[in-house]
Protein backbone atom coordinates (compact mmCIF):
# COMPACT_ATOMS: atom_id res chain seq x y z
CA UNK A 1 0.00 0.00 0.00
CA UNK A 2 1.00 3.21 -0.60
CA UNK A 3 0.14 6.86 1.53
CA UNK A 4 0.10 9.90 0.06
CA UNK A 5 1.38 12.75 2.83
CA UNK A 6 0.81 16.43 2.61
CA UNK A 7 4.38 18.14 1.39
CA UNK A 8 3.56 21.38 3.69
CA UNK A 9 1.16 23.38 6.00
CA UNK A 10 -2.44 23.32 4.37
CA UNK A 11 -5.91 22.88 4.69
CA UNK A 12 -8.09 20.73 2.74
CA UNK A 13 -10.49 22.43 0.69
CA UNK A 14 -12.01 19.49 -1.04
CA UNK A 15 -12.12 15.88 -1.29
CA UNK A 16 -12.91 14.35 -4.95
CA UNK A 17 -12.79 10.54 -4.02
CA UNK A 18 -14.27 8.06 -1.63
CA UNK A 19 -13.06 4.93 0.07
CA UNK A 20 -13.35 1.97 -2.86
CA UNK A 21 -12.96 4.13 -5.97
CA UNK A 22 -10.48 3.00 -8.41
CA UNK A 23 -7.93 5.50 -9.86
CA UNK A 24 -5.66 5.67 -12.52
CA UNK A 25 -2.45 8.02 -12.36
CA UNK A 26 -2.61 11.61 -12.45
CA UNK A 27 -6.04 11.59 -11.07
CA UNK A 28 -7.62 14.47 -9.46
CA UNK A 29 -7.66 13.40 -5.17
CA UNK A 30 -8.05 16.10 -3.11
CA UNK A 31 -7.53 20.00 -3.19
CA UNK A 32 -5.40 21.85 -0.22
CA UNK A 33 -5.78 25.75 -0.04
CA UNK A 34 -2.28 27.33 0.92
CA UNK A 35 -2.00 31.79 1.48
CA UNK A 36 -5.59 31.76 -0.56
CA UNK A 37 -4.39 29.37 -4.04
CA UNK A 38 -5.58 25.57 -4.26
CA UNK A 39 -3.47 23.01 -5.24
CA UNK A 40 -4.64 20.01 -6.99
CA UNK A 41 -2.88 17.05 -5.13
CA UNK A 42 -3.00 14.21 -7.52
CA UNK A 43 -2.25 9.77 -7.58
CA UNK A 44 0.73 8.85 -8.62
CA UNK A 45 0.02 5.59 -8.99
CA UNK A 46 -2.82 3.47 -10.39
CA UNK A 47 -4.99 1.71 -7.59
CA UNK A 48 -8.30 1.65 -4.97
CA UNK A 49 -8.53 4.05 -2.15
CA UNK A 50 -7.92 2.11 0.50
CA UNK A 51 -8.33 5.11 3.11
CA UNK A 52 -8.96 8.58 3.38
CA UNK A 53 -7.43 10.29 6.49
CA UNK A 54 -8.74 14.22 6.21
CA UNK A 55 -11.90 15.76 5.44
CA UNK A 56 -12.90 19.06 3.88
CA UNK A 57 -11.89 22.09 6.22
CA UNK A 58 -9.19 19.98 7.86
CA UNK A 59 -5.91 21.62 8.92
CA UNK A 60 -2.54 19.96 8.00
CA UNK A 61 1.02 19.96 8.45
CA UNK A 62 3.58 18.57 6.91
CA UNK A 63 3.63 14.95 7.12
CA UNK A 64 0.07 14.12 7.53
CA UNK A 65 -1.37 11.37 6.34
CA UNK A 66 -3.86 12.05 3.69
CA UNK A 67 -5.28 8.90 1.45
CA UNK A 68 -3.81 5.54 1.27
CA UNK A 69 -3.63 3.50 -1.83
CA UNK A 70 -3.65 -0.57 -2.93
CA UNK A 71 -1.64 -0.53 -5.99
CA UNK A 72 -3.53 -1.89 -9.12
CA UNK A 73 -4.52 -1.81 -12.49
CA UNK A 74 -7.78 -0.22 -12.66
CA UNK A 75 -9.99 0.23 -16.22
CA UNK A 76 -11.90 3.03 -14.89
CA UNK A 77 -10.40 7.04 -15.93
CA UNK A 78 -11.58 9.75 -13.87
CA UNK A 79 -12.16 12.94 -15.98
CA UNK A 80 -10.24 15.46 -15.26
CA UNK A 81 -11.37 19.11 -14.93
CA UNK A 82 -8.99 20.87 -17.25
CA UNK A 83 -10.17 18.87 -20.44
CA UNK A 84 -13.45 20.51 -19.75
CA UNK A 85 -14.23 23.60 -22.21
CA UNK A 86 -12.88 26.25 -20.34
CA UNK A 87 -15.50 29.45 -20.12
CA UNK A 88 -12.77 31.64 -19.42
CA UNK A 89 -11.36 31.27 -22.68
CA UNK A 90 -15.00 31.27 -24.31
CA UNK A 91 -15.30 34.67 -22.87
CA UNK A 92 -11.90 35.66 -24.22
CA UNK A 93 -12.72 34.88 -27.75
CA UNK A 94 -16.06 36.60 -28.01
CA UNK A 95 -14.59 39.74 -26.01
CA UNK A 96 -12.27 40.16 -28.71
CA UNK A 97 -14.23 38.78 -31.47
CA UNK A 98 -16.02 42.21 -30.96
CA UNK A 99 -13.09 44.22 -32.27
CA UNK A 100 -12.43 42.58 -35.53
CA UNK A 101 -14.37 44.39 -38.56
CA UNK A 102 -16.60 41.28 -39.04
CA UNK A 103 -18.35 42.17 -35.93
CA UNK A 104 -19.68 45.42 -37.14
CA UNK A 105 -20.26 44.65 -41.38
CA UNK A 106 -22.85 46.91 -42.09
CA UNK A 107 -20.29 49.95 -40.74
CA UNK A 108 -17.66 48.71 -42.75
CA UNK A 109 -20.16 48.37 -45.74
CA UNK A 110 -20.87 51.45 -45.79
CA UNK A 111 -17.48 52.92 -44.74
CA UNK A 112 -16.48 51.35 -47.98
CA UNK A 113 -19.36 52.68 -50.07
CA UNK A 114 -17.94 55.82 -48.89
CA UNK A 115 -14.66 55.03 -50.22
CA UNK A 116 -13.23 54.79 -47.14
CA UNK A 117 -10.82 52.61 -45.20
CA UNK A 118 -11.20 50.62 -41.65
CA UNK A 119 -9.35 51.75 -39.09
CA UNK A 120 -8.09 48.18 -39.04
CA UNK A 121 -7.53 47.95 -42.91
CA UNK A 122 -5.25 51.13 -42.60
CA UNK A 123 -3.33 49.14 -39.65
CA UNK A 124 -2.99 46.41 -41.87
CA UNK A 125 -1.27 47.71 -44.93
CA UNK A 126 1.02 50.40 -42.78
CA UNK A 127 2.70 47.55 -40.82
CA UNK A 128 4.77 44.47 -41.46
CA UNK A 129 1.99 41.24 -41.29
CA UNK A 130 1.78 39.67 -37.64
CA UNK A 131 4.24 42.94 -36.19
CA UNK A 132 1.61 45.08 -34.62
CA UNK A 133 0.93 44.78 -30.92
CA UNK A 134 -2.18 46.27 -29.46
CA UNK A 135 -2.53 48.93 -26.48
CA UNK A 136 -5.73 49.72 -24.49
CA UNK A 137 -7.80 47.26 -27.17
CA UNK A 138 -10.33 46.57 -24.30
CA UNK A 139 -11.02 49.86 -23.80
CA UNK A 140 -14.84 51.48 -24.00
CA UNK A 141 -16.49 54.81 -23.57
CA UNK A 142 -16.48 56.36 -19.58
CA UNK A 143 -20.07 55.45 -19.92
CA UNK A 144 -21.16 52.74 -17.47
CA UNK A 145 -23.21 54.60 -15.57
CA UNK A 146 -25.86 55.68 -18.15
CA UNK A 147 -25.36 52.57 -20.84
CA UNK A 148 -25.23 48.94 -20.28
CA UNK A 149 -22.00 47.14 -20.11
CA UNK A 150 -22.97 44.88 -23.48
CA UNK A 151 -23.82 48.54 -25.44
CA UNK A 152 -20.76 49.93 -24.36
CA UNK A 153 -18.51 46.31 -25.29
CA UNK A 154 -20.50 46.07 -29.02
CA UNK A 155 -20.63 49.82 -29.91
CA UNK A 156 -17.52 51.89 -28.35
CA UNK A 157 -14.41 49.24 -29.16
CA UNK A 158 -11.53 50.82 -28.35
CA UNK A 159 -12.97 54.31 -27.58
CA UNK A 160 -12.59 54.78 -30.89
CA UNK A 161 -8.93 54.67 -30.99
CA UNK A 162 -6.88 52.13 -32.06
CA UNK A 163 -2.98 52.27 -30.57
CA UNK A 164 0.17 50.18 -30.53
CA UNK A 165 2.99 49.33 -32.01
CA UNK A 166 5.15 47.38 -34.87
CA UNK A 167 7.42 47.37 -38.03
CA UNK A 168 7.05 48.97 -41.07
CA UNK A 169 9.95 47.30 -43.25
CA UNK A 170 11.74 46.48 -39.79
CA UNK A 171 11.65 49.53 -38.53
CA UNK A 172 9.83 50.09 -35.05
CA UNK A 173 6.67 52.54 -35.31
CA UNK A 174 4.01 53.69 -33.24
CA UNK A 175 0.52 54.79 -34.64
CA UNK A 176 -2.80 55.93 -33.53
CA UNK A 177 -5.33 55.06 -35.91
CA UNK A 178 -8.70 57.14 -34.94
CA UNK A 179 -12.02 54.28 -35.29
CA UNK A 180 -14.41 56.87 -37.22
CA UNK A 181 -17.05 53.48 -36.92
CA UNK A 182 -17.27 54.72 -33.09
CA UNK A 183 -19.17 57.53 -32.16
CA UNK A 184 -17.46 59.64 -35.31
CA UNK A 185 -14.13 59.36 -34.13
CA UNK A 186 -14.66 61.68 -31.07
CA UNK A 187 -12.23 61.94 -28.08
CA UNK A 188 -13.22 60.03 -25.08
CA UNK A 189 -11.54 59.95 -21.54
CA UNK A 190 -10.19 56.40 -22.43
CA UNK A 191 -9.22 57.78 -25.91
CA UNK A 192 -6.92 60.11 -24.53
CA UNK A 193 -5.48 57.71 -21.82
CA UNK A 194 -4.82 55.74 -24.66
CA UNK A 195 -3.12 58.08 -26.24
CA UNK A 196 -0.89 59.43 -23.46
CA UNK A 197 0.65 55.74 -22.77
CA UNK A 198 1.21 55.26 -26.24
CA UNK A 199 3.15 58.46 -27.15
CA UNK A 200 5.22 57.91 -23.71
CA UNK A 201 6.39 54.75 -24.93
CA UNK A 202 7.23 55.99 -27.88
CA UNK A 203 9.12 59.22 -26.39
CA UNK A 204 10.94 56.48 -24.49
CA UNK A 205 12.18 54.59 -27.03
CA UNK A 206 12.51 57.39 -29.54
CA UNK A 207 9.74 56.08 -32.25
CA UNK A 208 8.41 57.59 -35.13
CA UNK A 209 4.23 58.16 -34.56
CA UNK A 210 1.94 57.94 -37.05
CA UNK A 211 -1.23 59.64 -36.73
CA UNK A 212 -4.57 58.36 -38.67
CA UNK A 213 -6.39 61.54 -37.84
CA UNK A 214 -10.67 61.57 -38.35
CA UNK A 215 -13.01 62.39 -36.44
CA UNK A 216 -14.52 65.52 -34.28
CA UNK A 217 -12.75 66.78 -30.77
CA UNK A 218 -13.82 65.97 -27.05
CA UNK A 219 -16.90 63.94 -26.44
CA UNK A 220 -19.15 65.83 -23.58
CA UNK A 221 -20.97 62.84 -22.70
CA UNK A 222 -18.31 60.42 -20.91
CA UNK A 223 -21.06 60.61 -17.59
CA UNK A 224 -18.45 58.40 -15.19
CA UNK A 225 -16.00 61.46 -15.48
CA UNK A 226 -18.24 64.48 -15.84
CA UNK A 227 -18.78 65.41 -12.14
CA UNK A 228 -14.91 65.54 -12.48
CA UNK A 229 -14.17 67.29 -15.04
CA UNK A 230 -15.82 70.39 -15.97
CA UNK A 231 -14.10 71.50 -18.94
CA UNK A 232 -11.66 69.20 -20.03
CA UNK A 233 -8.75 71.69 -20.20
CA UNK A 234 -5.91 69.89 -18.43
CA UNK A 235 -6.06 66.72 -21.19
CA UNK A 236 -2.28 65.80 -21.66
CA UNK A 237 -2.48 64.35 -25.34
CA UNK A 238 -2.19 67.42 -26.80
CA UNK A 239 1.04 68.70 -25.34
CA UNK A 240 2.25 65.48 -25.29
CA UNK A 241 1.88 64.90 -29.14
CA UNK A 242 2.95 68.62 -29.65
CA UNK A 243 6.85 67.98 -27.44
CA UNK A 244 7.34 64.24 -29.11
CA UNK A 245 10.60 64.57 -30.38
CA UNK A 246 10.13 61.80 -32.45
CA UNK A 247 8.64 62.00 -36.31
CA UNK A 248 5.70 62.71 -36.23
CA UNK A 249 3.29 61.88 -39.68
CA UNK A 250 -0.49 62.57 -40.01
CA UNK A 251 -2.62 61.46 -42.23
CA UNK A 252 -6.52 62.90 -42.33
CA UNK A 253 -9.17 61.28 -44.39
CA UNK A 254 -12.94 62.40 -44.32
CA UNK A 255 -14.19 65.12 -41.54
CA UNK A 256 -11.21 66.11 -39.61
CA UNK A 257 -12.21 68.70 -36.92
CA UNK A 258 -11.05 70.21 -33.55
CA UNK A 259 -8.96 68.01 -31.56
CA UNK A 260 -8.32 66.03 -34.77
CA UNK A 261 -7.19 68.90 -36.74
CA UNK A 262 -4.91 69.70 -33.42
CA UNK A 263 -3.28 67.28 -33.87
CA UNK A 264 -2.78 66.54 -37.15
CA UNK A 265 -1.55 70.13 -37.27
CA UNK A 266 1.58 69.18 -35.14
CA UNK A 267 2.58 66.60 -37.16
CA UNK A 268 5.94 67.50 -39.03
CA UNK A 269 4.66 65.96 -41.58
CA UNK A 270 0.28 66.18 -42.92
CA UNK A 271 -0.91 64.10 -45.78
CA UNK A 272 -4.33 63.85 -46.55
CA UNK A 273 -6.98 62.55 -49.22
CA UNK A 274 -9.03 64.19 -51.68
CA UNK A 275 -12.28 63.20 -49.49
CA UNK A 276 -10.77 65.19 -46.58
CA UNK A 277 -12.32 68.18 -45.04
CA UNK A 278 -9.95 69.61 -42.26
CA UNK A 279 -10.56 72.80 -39.89
CA UNK A 280 -10.63 73.80 -35.84
CA UNK A 281 -13.90 73.67 -35.80
CA UNK A 282 -16.80 71.87 -36.88
CA UNK A 283 -20.38 72.48 -37.91
CA UNK A 284 -21.81 72.54 -34.31
CA UNK A 285 -18.70 74.63 -33.02
CA UNK A 286 -19.55 77.15 -35.97
CA UNK A 287 -23.36 77.28 -35.19
CA UNK A 288 -22.61 77.78 -31.23
CA UNK A 289 -20.29 80.40 -31.77
CA UNK A 290 -22.97 82.44 -33.38
CA UNK A 291 -21.59 82.00 -36.96
CA UNK A 292 -24.52 80.93 -38.80
CA UNK A 293 -25.34 76.79 -40.17
CA UNK A 294 -22.56 75.18 -43.11
CA UNK A 295 -22.03 71.78 -44.10
CA UNK A 296 -19.54 69.92 -43.11
CA UNK A 297 -17.86 69.61 -46.28
CA UNK A 298 -17.88 73.26 -46.49
CA UNK A 299 -14.96 73.49 -43.91
CA UNK A 300 -11.76 73.38 -44.79
CA UNK A 301 -12.15 70.99 -47.94
CA UNK A 302 -8.37 69.70 -49.19
CA UNK A 303 -8.06 71.62 -52.08
CA UNK A 304 -7.78 74.85 -50.15
CA UNK A 305 -6.10 73.35 -47.24
CA UNK A 306 -3.29 72.71 -49.88
CA UNK A 307 -2.91 76.35 -50.93
CA UNK A 308 -2.73 77.29 -47.14
CA UNK A 309 0.17 75.28 -46.53
CA UNK A 310 -1.41 72.96 -43.85
CA UNK A 311 -0.97 69.89 -46.35
CA UNK A 312 2.47 68.40 -47.78
CA UNK A 313 1.01 65.87 -49.51
CA UNK A 314 -2.44 65.42 -51.16
CA UNK A 315 -3.03 62.20 -52.31
CA UNK A 316 -6.24 60.04 -53.69
CA UNK A 317 -7.04 58.05 -50.55
CA UNK A 318 -5.63 55.85 -47.71
CA UNK A 319 -4.11 53.40 -49.74
CA UNK A 320 -1.83 56.03 -51.68
CA UNK A 321 -1.42 58.13 -48.17
CA UNK A 322 -0.06 55.11 -46.43
CA UNK A 323 1.94 54.27 -48.87
CA UNK A 324 4.09 57.47 -49.34
CA UNK A 325 4.39 57.24 -45.08
CA UNK A 326 5.82 54.40 -45.82
CA UNK A 327 8.64 55.84 -48.09
CA UNK A 328 8.89 58.51 -45.54
CA UNK A 329 9.61 56.07 -42.83
CA UNK A 330 12.28 54.19 -44.85
CA UNK A 331 14.52 57.41 -45.16
CA UNK A 332 16.06 56.02 -42.27
CA UNK A 333 16.89 52.65 -43.78
CA UNK A 334 20.15 52.52 -45.96
CA UNK A 335 20.19 51.51 -49.23
CA UNK A 336 22.45 49.46 -51.37
CA UNK A 337 23.83 52.52 -53.86
CA UNK A 338 21.98 52.48 -57.40
CA UNK A 339 23.00 50.20 -60.65
CA UNK A 340 25.59 52.54 -61.84
CA UNK A 341 23.75 51.93 -65.54
CA UNK A 342 21.23 53.99 -64.47
CA UNK A 343 23.32 57.07 -63.58
CA UNK A 344 21.51 60.23 -65.97
CA UNK A 345 24.54 62.63 -65.68
CA UNK A 346 24.76 63.17 -69.07
CA UNK A 347 21.29 64.93 -69.02
CA UNK A 348 22.25 67.01 -66.41
CA UNK A 349 24.33 68.80 -68.68
CA UNK A 350 21.54 70.04 -71.30
CA UNK A 351 18.91 71.51 -68.01
CA UNK A 352 20.33 74.80 -67.97
CA UNK A 353 19.35 76.72 -71.16
CA UNK A 354 22.44 78.20 -73.05
CA UNK A 355 20.16 81.28 -72.90
CA UNK A 356 20.54 82.70 -69.53
CA UNK A 357 17.09 84.61 -70.03
CA UNK A 358 15.31 80.86 -70.96
CA UNK A 359 13.65 79.37 -68.21
CA UNK A 360 14.00 75.57 -67.67
CA UNK A 361 11.98 73.11 -64.72
CA UNK A 362 14.30 72.70 -61.58
CA UNK A 363 12.46 69.60 -61.30
CA UNK A 364 14.12 67.88 -63.89
CA UNK A 365 17.75 68.77 -62.48
CA UNK A 366 15.99 67.45 -59.34
CA UNK A 367 14.95 64.56 -60.96
CA UNK A 368 18.16 63.74 -62.23
CA UNK A 369 19.88 64.34 -59.83
CA UNK A 370 18.49 61.89 -56.96
CA UNK A 371 18.33 58.06 -57.82
CA UNK A 372 15.66 57.35 -59.53
CA UNK A 373 11.74 57.27 -59.22
CA UNK A 374 13.38 58.46 -55.23
CA UNK A 375 12.23 62.03 -55.11
CA UNK A 376 9.09 62.56 -53.27
CA UNK A 377 8.12 66.63 -53.29
CA UNK A 378 5.73 67.86 -50.54
CA UNK A 379 3.59 70.90 -50.38
CA UNK A 380 3.09 71.64 -54.18
CA UNK A 381 0.08 73.31 -53.69
CA UNK A 382 2.19 76.19 -51.19
CA UNK A 383 5.30 78.45 -51.84
CA UNK A 384 5.84 77.93 -55.07
CA UNK A 385 9.06 79.64 -55.39
CA UNK A 386 10.53 76.53 -53.47
CA UNK A 387 10.51 73.34 -54.45
CA UNK A 388 11.39 70.92 -51.18
CA UNK A 389 11.09 66.99 -50.83
CA UNK A 390 12.81 64.21 -49.96
CA UNK A 391 14.69 62.05 -52.55
CA UNK A 392 18.07 60.13 -52.17
CA UNK A 393 21.78 59.84 -54.11
CA UNK A 394 23.95 57.11 -54.40
CA UNK A 395 21.59 55.06 -51.99
CA UNK A 396 21.62 58.22 -49.15
CA UNK A 397 18.76 59.83 -47.82
CA UNK A 398 18.58 64.07 -48.25
CA UNK A 399 16.81 66.81 -48.47
CA UNK A 400 16.67 68.80 -51.31
CA UNK A 401 15.48 72.68 -51.42
CA UNK A 402 15.38 73.97 -54.63
CA UNK A 403 14.64 77.64 -56.30
CA UNK A 404 11.91 77.12 -59.06
CA UNK A 405 12.82 79.65 -62.40
CA UNK A 406 9.28 79.33 -63.66
CA UNK A 407 7.32 81.39 -60.76
CA UNK A 408 8.31 84.70 -60.50
CA UNK A 409 11.94 83.62 -62.13
CA UNK A 410 13.38 82.04 -59.04
CA UNK A 411 12.91 85.41 -56.36
CA UNK A 412 12.15 83.94 -52.88
CA UNK A 413 8.63 85.81 -51.68
CA UNK A 414 7.26 85.37 -48.19
CA UNK A 415 5.33 82.08 -48.67
CA UNK A 416 8.61 80.23 -50.53
CA UNK A 417 10.66 81.13 -47.81
CA UNK A 418 8.05 79.71 -44.90
CA UNK A 419 8.59 77.03 -46.86
CA UNK A 420 11.74 76.23 -47.50
CA UNK A 421 12.41 77.36 -43.60
CA UNK A 422 9.99 74.54 -42.46
CA UNK A 423 11.50 72.44 -44.57
CA UNK A 424 14.87 73.07 -43.06
CA UNK A 425 13.95 72.59 -39.52
CA UNK A 426 12.08 69.24 -40.34
CA UNK A 427 15.43 68.35 -42.03
CA UNK A 428 17.19 69.34 -39.08
CA UNK A 429 15.39 67.89 -36.62
CA UNK A 430 15.13 64.45 -38.51
CA UNK A 431 18.65 64.51 -38.90
CA UNK A 432 18.54 64.46 -42.69
CA UNK A 433 21.67 66.50 -44.85
CA UNK A 434 20.64 69.06 -47.15
CA UNK A 435 21.29 69.54 -51.16
CA UNK A 436 20.01 72.92 -51.79
CA UNK A 437 19.79 73.77 -55.91
CA UNK A 438 20.21 77.56 -56.25
CA UNK A 439 18.67 79.64 -59.11
CA UNK A 440 17.42 83.02 -58.05
CA UNK A 441 17.76 86.52 -58.35
CA UNK A 442 17.22 87.24 -54.69
CA UNK A 443 13.95 88.08 -52.38
CA UNK A 444 11.56 89.35 -54.07
CA UNK A 445 10.74 93.13 -53.35
CA UNK A 446 8.43 95.96 -54.25
CA UNK A 447 5.37 97.30 -52.27
CA UNK A 448 2.99 94.59 -52.56
CA UNK A 449 5.20 91.78 -51.32
CA UNK A 450 6.10 94.19 -48.35
CA UNK A 451 2.27 94.60 -47.62
CA UNK A 452 2.49 90.38 -47.39
CA UNK A 453 5.19 91.02 -44.22
CA UNK A 454 7.65 89.64 -46.47
CA UNK A 455 10.85 90.94 -44.11
CA UNK A 456 9.28 88.95 -41.47
CA UNK A 457 9.09 85.77 -43.18
CA UNK A 458 12.19 85.52 -45.23
CA UNK A 459 14.44 86.33 -42.45
CA UNK A 460 12.85 83.31 -41.05
CA UNK A 461 14.81 81.35 -43.55
CA UNK A 462 17.78 82.87 -42.13
CA UNK A 463 17.02 81.86 -38.86
CA UNK A 464 15.94 78.12 -40.12
CA UNK A 465 19.72 77.93 -42.07
CA UNK A 466 21.56 79.11 -39.09
CA UNK A 467 20.87 76.96 -36.73
CA UNK A 468 20.17 73.99 -39.65
CA UNK A 469 23.12 70.92 -37.54
CA UNK A 470 23.69 68.75 -40.65
CA UNK A 471 25.42 68.86 -43.59
CA UNK A 472 24.74 70.97 -46.34
CA UNK A 473 25.62 71.09 -50.03
CA UNK A 474 24.77 74.05 -52.09
CA UNK A 475 25.17 73.70 -55.96
CA UNK A 476 24.45 76.62 -57.74
CA UNK A 477 22.94 76.12 -61.14
CA UNK A 478 22.87 79.48 -62.66
CA UNK A 479 21.23 82.86 -60.67
CA UNK A 480 23.09 83.03 -57.34
CA UNK A 481 22.37 87.12 -56.21
CA UNK A 482 22.07 88.61 -52.88
CA UNK A 483 20.77 87.48 -49.60
CA UNK A 484 18.41 85.31 -51.44
CA UNK A 485 21.14 83.31 -52.51
CA UNK A 486 22.97 83.32 -49.05
CA UNK A 487 20.05 81.96 -47.44
CA UNK A 488 19.67 79.54 -49.87
CA UNK A 489 22.96 78.06 -48.29
CA UNK A 490 22.26 78.30 -45.15
CA UNK A 491 23.20 81.90 -44.66
CA UNK A 492 26.24 82.48 -46.89
CA UNK A 493 28.38 80.81 -49.38
CA UNK A 494 30.56 79.88 -47.06
CA UNK A 495 28.01 78.25 -44.61
CA UNK A 496 27.78 74.78 -46.64
CA UNK A 497 30.25 72.03 -46.23
CA UNK A 498 30.63 71.97 -50.21
CA UNK A 499 29.18 74.93 -51.89
CA UNK A 500 30.00 74.74 -55.97
CA UNK A 501 28.75 75.67 -59.53
CA UNK A 502 27.81 74.97 -62.64
CA UNK A 503 29.52 76.34 -65.56
CA UNK A 504 26.30 78.22 -66.59
CA UNK A 505 27.02 79.89 -62.40
CA UNK A 506 26.39 83.35 -62.13
CA UNK A 507 26.61 85.45 -58.95
CA UNK A 508 26.62 88.79 -57.52
CA UNK A 509 25.73 91.18 -54.99
CA UNK A 510 22.46 91.83 -56.73
CA UNK A 511 20.85 91.25 -60.41
CA UNK A 512 23.40 92.60 -62.26
CA UNK A 513 20.99 94.81 -64.83
CA UNK A 514 19.66 96.25 -61.55
CA UNK A 515 23.15 96.67 -60.10
CA UNK A 516 24.64 98.42 -63.42
CA UNK A 517 21.61 100.88 -63.10
CA UNK A 518 22.34 101.89 -59.40
CA UNK A 519 26.06 102.25 -59.58
CA UNK A 520 26.67 103.54 -62.53
CA UNK A 521 23.30 106.32 -62.12
CA UNK A 522 25.53 109.26 -62.77
CA UNK A 523 27.82 108.00 -65.12
CA UNK A 524 25.01 107.14 -67.55
CA UNK A 525 23.01 109.76 -67.38
CA UNK A 526 26.09 111.97 -68.40
CA UNK A 527 25.68 110.58 -72.16
CA UNK A 528 23.38 112.84 -73.46
CA UNK A 529 22.50 110.13 -76.71
CA UNK A 530 20.04 107.45 -75.61
CA UNK A 531 22.33 104.87 -78.57
CA UNK A 532 25.63 105.65 -76.80
CA UNK A 533 24.16 105.64 -73.26
CA UNK A 534 22.78 101.87 -74.28
CA UNK A 535 25.73 100.64 -75.65
CA UNK A 536 27.52 101.51 -72.33
CA UNK A 537 24.91 99.93 -70.48
CA UNK A 538 25.00 96.63 -72.25
CA UNK A 539 29.25 97.21 -71.94
CA UNK A 540 28.52 97.45 -68.42
CA UNK A 541 26.47 94.91 -67.98
CA UNK A 542 28.58 92.28 -69.98
CA UNK A 543 31.40 93.38 -67.76
CA UNK A 544 29.80 92.30 -65.12
CA UNK A 545 28.52 89.33 -66.04
CA UNK A 546 32.23 88.37 -66.83
CA UNK A 547 33.26 89.05 -63.27
CA UNK A 548 30.07 87.40 -61.43
CA UNK A 549 30.61 83.96 -64.42
CA UNK A 550 31.12 80.89 -61.95
CA UNK A 551 34.77 80.51 -63.22
CA UNK A 552 35.59 84.02 -61.90
CA UNK A 553 33.97 84.14 -58.95
CA UNK A 554 35.22 80.80 -58.35
CA UNK A 555 38.89 82.02 -58.98
CA UNK A 556 38.21 84.90 -56.40
CA UNK A 557 37.21 81.95 -54.05
CA UNK A 558 33.36 82.98 -53.47
CA UNK A 559 32.48 79.74 -53.37
CA UNK A 560 34.75 76.02 -53.74
CA UNK A 561 34.67 74.92 -56.70
CA UNK A 562 32.87 74.66 -60.91
CA UNK A 563 31.73 71.22 -62.13
CA UNK A 564 30.80 69.46 -64.83
CA UNK A 565 26.77 69.45 -64.45
CA UNK A 566 27.07 65.39 -65.29
CA UNK A 567 28.93 64.75 -61.82
CA UNK A 568 27.36 66.35 -59.38
CA UNK A 569 25.95 63.24 -58.18
CA UNK A 570 29.37 62.25 -57.42
CA UNK A 571 30.43 65.56 -55.62
CA UNK A 572 27.32 65.46 -53.19
CA UNK A 573 28.04 61.84 -52.80
CA UNK A 574 31.88 62.90 -51.65
CA UNK A 575 30.48 65.96 -49.51
CA UNK A 576 28.15 63.84 -47.88
CA UNK A 577 30.78 60.88 -46.83
CA UNK A 578 30.79 61.98 -43.16
CA UNK A 579 27.10 61.42 -42.89
CA UNK A 580 27.52 57.45 -44.10
CA UNK A 581 27.55 56.46 -40.71
CA UNK A 582 25.31 58.72 -39.43
CA UNK A 583 22.24 57.42 -42.00
CA UNK A 584 21.52 54.65 -40.66
CA UNK A 585 19.70 56.52 -37.93
CA UNK A 586 18.70 59.61 -40.29
CA UNK A 587 14.91 60.32 -38.48
CA UNK A 588 15.36 57.88 -34.91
Amino acid sequence: MTTLKAESTAIISEVRVKEGDAVSQGAVLLVTELMKMQHEIRSQISGLVQAIHVAPSDEVASGTPLITLLPGDVATEISDASDAERSDLSAYDERMALLEDTARQDAVAKRHTQGGRTARENIADLFDKDSFQEYGALAIAAQRTQRPLEDLTNRTQGDGIICGIGTVNGRRVAAMVVDYMVMAGTQGYNHHRKMDRLIDVATRDSLPIVLFAEGGGGRPNDYDVAPLMSAWLNVTSFSRFAAHKGPKIGIAHGFCFAGNAALFGVCDIRIATKKSWIGMGGPAMIEGGGLGKVAANEIGPSDVQVKTGLLDLLLDDEAAATQATKQILELSLAQTPPDPSLERGESLQNIVPTDRKKAYDMRDAVSAIADPESFLEIGQGFGFGAICGFARVKGRAVGVFANNPLHLGGAIDGDASTKGARFLELCDKWRLPMVTLCDTPGFMVGPDIEEAGQVAKVSRLFVAGSRFSQSLVTVILRKGYGLGAMAMAGGGFSRPVYCCAWPTGEVGAMGLEGAVRLGYRDQLSEIADPKARDIEYRRLVDKLYERGSALNAASLLEFDAVIDPKTTRDVIDKALWSDQAANLKVIN
